[in-house]
């Protein structure tokens, strides 16, 4: 049967030609969410729409509900949670990100805003004096990253953030850590002006290294006294739901859930789309001491669905499946047939993906309460001259594991590329 015949039979599916007229609509991008909410704190690539968030809750959940995001990202489910006054929980494989969402949807007390804000000034003073000890982390080819001033500078305000450590509550010292990953991104060489973050081109002033490091130090201060006055008046808003962040491998999720207990899970999977994240992320997690080499960084791609940097690439090329799971998709096999004549490697990425996604599903049907919906933020992808379904992937394997009124709505286009959308997969799990 052909896709589209496929998805018009099977499942309730939204007109096209409507999505097309609407659009890339970017404010349901990381784009539509306030730069000077939490939301804003960092600009990380996993970041989804917080209007689509709520647009979702408000459709689909109830006050009582529990609501679940099994793919944390950014947490801007819990954190819309917790705005709301909902009770979320969510996990993630990735520990950085557990301890971002973790930061973000914390209430934070006053005085600890307080010792906040006076430990910041003097760390930027820190930032100020050259004479002050310096540390910088194991990246590859650090240079490419940050001017040699703006380096020794933020070595020197990571060193004044562990030397509080002991002294600090560990919320002080979590938000001076927000800022420094703020200033750092905003300092380092690189542009998000593409899908993935690229090294931006550097001038000839920071090639040379120091010709500027006078103004170069001034101007990462400026930045960390303007970071720390964004970050400390967000910190005061309060938080009147409950958000609860776990460390969790999304394909057993029934290893540190509740079974039969949440009524409306939102969440956002990571893209087949061979992108990283820990690629994305790499920067922050080396700083702050989550990454020592790009062994640790390859392995826990690896461990993480879709995952494809350093070693992780070299795993996929070497996997086989398991005898028993199957994508019950009657166009999948041909589709992963036409990827491997351009290469084998990425038809088996393709394929663990939804291998993995099998697994997860499952464990989605075991932790959702008897009625309650699921909502999946989707994207397709292509490979070559190959479309890759993602969308109607997702529907079958929800219908394949035992839930129920599925339907996939589109709601805008993703790039350029005519046949790339962006869709809304949801089901429900039926009552006993």
């Amino acid at each position: 049967m052909k896709l589209k015949a496929f998805l018009a039979h099977s499942y309730k599916v939204t007109d096209m030609a409507s999505v097309n007229a609407l659009g890339r609509r970017e404010e349901l991008t990381f784009k539509g969410n306030a730069n000077h909410t939490r939301y804003g704190w960092l600009r990380l690539t996993p970041a989804y729409s917080v209007l689509l968030v709520e647009q979702l809750l408000d459709a689909h959940c109830q006050p009582d509900d529990v609501v679940l995001d099994p793919f944390c990202g950014t947490g801007t489910t819990a954190l819309v949670c917790a705005e709301r006054g909902l009770t979320c929980e969510t996990t993630d494989i990735n520990p950085f990100l557990i301890w971002l969402a973790a930061v973000k949807t914390r209430s934070y007390e006053s005085a600890w805003i307080a010792q906040f804000r006076k430990a910041s000034s003097r760390i930027a003073e820190c930032i100020r004096i050259s004479t002050e000890s310096a540390w910088e982390p194991p990246i590859h080819q650090i240079e490419k990253w940050w001017s040699a001033a703006n380096l020794k500078a933020l070595g020197r305000a990571m060193v004044a953030i562990r030397d509080r450590s002991e002294d600090l509550p560990g919320p002080t010292i979590d938000l001076l850590k927000i800022v420094f990953c703020r200033v750092m991104i905003g300092s380092a060489n690189v542009s998000f002006g593409h899908q993935s973050m690229s090294f931006a081109k550097q001038t000839d002033s920071a090639r040379q290294g120091l010709l500027f490091s006078s103004s170069e130090e001034e101007e990462l201060a400026s930045r960390w006294e303007a970071a720390t006055s964004v970050i400390a008046d967000s910190a005061n808003s309060p938080m009147v739901g409950t958000a609860r962040v776990i460390l969790c491998d999304a394909r057993d999720l029934t290893a540190e859930l509740k079974v039969d207990h949440y009524g409306c899970v939102v969440t956002s999977p990571p893209y087949p789309n061979r992108m990283s994240y820990i690629r994305e992320l790499r920067p922050y997690m080396y700083w702050l001491g989550f990454l020592e080499d790009g062994r640790m960084a390859g392995e826990l791609d690896w461990k993480a669905i879709g995952g494809t940097w350093g070693c992780a690439t070299s795993n996929v090329a070497k996997w086989e499946p398991s005898p028993g799971v199957e994508i019950p998709h009657p166009e999948f096999a041909g589709i992963l047939h036409r990827i491997s004549q351009q290469s084998p490697v990425l038809a088996k990425y393709v394929h663990k993906y939804f291998y993995d996604m099998v697994g997860h599903v499952r464990g989605l049907l075991a932790v959702v309460r008897p009625g309650g919906s699921i909502h999946y933020i989707v994207g397709n992808s292509k490979f070559y001259d190959v479309l890759l379904p993602v969308e109607s992937l997702f529907a079958v394997l929800f219908e394949a594991a035992g839930f129920e009124r599925i339907a996939v709505r589109t709601i805008r286009k993703r790039t350029s590329k005519k046949e790339l959308y962006e869709f809304v997969v949801s089901a429900h799990k039926p009552r006993k």
